[in-house]
């Protein structure tokens, strides 16, 4: 081969070198788990633990508790809400929890011990969200909301936004009848503020897609019929319009109601087709354990992919 030929393969060599450098730059991912509405029961508190080794078992970067740590029949006690902060605590992934109503709306009830709900809450905000970071040995920083509601968080993975809300199932601890209780007048304008300023920083960071963690399942199917429930209304209305405004992809994570499943219930209040670039992804629930991996692709249409892990006892 003479010099000229050699020169020329070189720079062939060094071009396609090159290609698969850019590309392996552009198709990055990243993974995290989602669990929910466990453990509630003694069997479930005896597995869980099992069931975060095995999703640490697959490396995602952190996992997320989507709220209910426990069932409404069990007492609200202060031990119970210590043994899941130490249970969450002991995740060799760093592990990111949401208030549930089962923790602090539903303890109200004489089944449940007869609580305060506002005492419950800030018992759960000094076990859990005393610090800006996750739970978990290896603990992620987050950011928190100020103003009084430190169990609303925000931090990034990758290409993405992450923003936790308190919004408790059923009903977003609403009231009773149409009248809205002082509880939700104060935390919904806070809950609205920190859900603007998530899709805010995506829009600053020019971020491909955001996540947004709540327990509360808000009833799309209720919502698409014009029977929107009241606690969500304005919830649903500013998701909506964010979303729409919103150039990248938006994963609504829940639990609440125990039907795991992803699809793509909002709907454009304007065409009342399904709104593209939204999709909902609902957690496992008792009596069923199990886990979500999702997948941030960069290459990926839709941004996430999903993988269903049911639990299976060993």
């Amino acid at each position: 081969m003479n010099s000229a030929a050699r020169s020329t393969a070189i720079k062939l060599l060094a071009a396609a070198f090159g290609l698969l450098l850019a590309w392996a730059a552009e198709a990055e991912t990243w993974r995290f788990a989602v669990i929910g509405d466990t453990p509630y029961s003694d069997y479930e508190r005896r597995e869980l633990p099992r069931m975060l080794n095995d999703i640490a078992a697959e490396h995602p970067s952190l996992i997320v508790h989507a709220g209910d740590f426990k069932s409404s029949q069990q007492v609200c006690r202060d031990e119970v809400f210590r043994d899941r902060q130490a249970l969450f605590a002991d995740s060799t992934v760093p592990l990111v929890y949401v208030p549930g109503d089962n923790e602090w709306t539903d303890c109200r009830h004489p089944a449940a011990g007869h609580f305060d709900p506002l005492e419950r809450l800030q018992k759960l905000r000094e076990l859990f969200f005393a610090e800006p970071r996750s739970l978990g040995r290896k603990g992620l920083a987050v950011e928190q909301q100020a103003g009084g509601y430190p169990e609303h968080l925000r931090w990034r993975l990758g290409p993405v936004i992450f923003v936790s809300l308190n919004v408790p199932g059923p009903d977003n601890n609403f009231g009773i009848g149409r009248t809205p209780g002082d509880e939700y007048l104060a935390r919904s304008p806070a809950v609205i503020d920190w859900l603007r300023q998530g899709f805010a920083a995506a829009h600053r960071a020019r971020s491909a897609g955001i996540v947004i963690v709540m327990q509360g399942n808000p009833g799309f199917k209720h919502h698409a019929a014009g029977l929107t429930h009241a606690g969500y209304r304005d919830l649903l209305e500013t998701l909506s319009s964010e979303t729409l405004a919103f150039a990248g992809q938006v994963l609504l994570i829940h639990g609440d109601t125990h039907w795991q499943r992803i699809d793509q219930p909002l709907r454009d209040p304007t065409t009342r087709l399904p709104i593209r670039n939204f999709t909902r992804l609902e957690t496992f629930g008792y009596p069923l354990m199990g886990w979500v991996k999702v997948i941030v692709d960069s290459e990926h249409p839709q941004l996430f992919r999903f993988e269903v892990h049911p639990y299976r006892r060993r």
